[in-house]
Parts: structure tokens; sequence; C-alpha cells
């Protein structure tokens, strides 16, 4: 489902017991893009799951603006015991994330499959 908004669009699919919400068509110059994060959280509200997949394959430079909403947004998600990972980042945005100290608190990952599976129990064979 693609929920269009003002400086960006957000293309969402459910899966168990996640939210995966691909970024698309980002504005960081618009004014709205500041809101990202609540209407992120919105979603998340309304699907009843605090559980995210951020897929990034869509941004091409990983600005201040976004980083400073991811923060917001994760500091949310975790007060409700939450996840959020993000995939798809180039990587080049991968090193900005860990010149910024934040790969552990924004942990990235090649693809959704990858960021959903990382949160599964090893077992031994």
């Amino acid at each position: 489902m693609l929920v269009t908004t003002k400086g960006c669009d957000l293309d969402l699919s459910r899966g168990p017991d996640w939210l995966f919400v691909r970024l698309k068509n980002l504005d960081p110059d618009c004014p709205e893009a500041d809101a990202l994060a609540d209407r992120i959280w919105s979603l998340l509200e309304n699907h009843l799951t605090y559980r995210l997949v951020l897929e990034l394959d869509d941004i091409e430079v990983l600005r201040s603006i976004l980083i400073a909403q991811l923060i917001k947004l994760r500091r949310r998600i975790l007060e409700h015991e939450g996840v959020i990972r993000l995939s798809g980042l180039s990587p080049d945005n991968r090193e900005v994330l860990e010149t910024c100290h934040l790969e552990d608190r924004l942990p990235s990952y090649h693809d959704r499959v990858e960021a959903v599976m990382a949160s599964l129990p090893c077992r031994p064979r």
C-alpha cells in the first residue's frame, strides 16, 4: 500500500509481527520532512506492531534531518519494547551511520529478509 504524504511517499507492506516501510521520493528540503518519524509512528500504531524494517534503498544521501528522524523514531519504538531495523542502505550511507556512531543503534541489513532473520535465535543442528 502506498501512502503519499507531502515530502515523501511511504510504501507499506505487512508481515507477521513486522511492518515494512520503504521510503520513496523523499524531499529532505520539504518542511514536512521533520514530521517523518511521527507519520511512521502513526502507521505502527495503526498496524498494532512496534517492529519496523525501514527500507532505504531509494535514499541516495543519508542527510542529518533524516538521521534525526530515525533517532526520534527509534526512541519511541524502544519505549514500547519494539525493534527498528534498516535495510538497503548504500555503502556510503552505512559509512555515514558509522561516522555518527549509530550503527549499533540503527542496525542495517542488506534486505528485509536479513533484517527479520537477525531477530531469530540461532538453533544448534
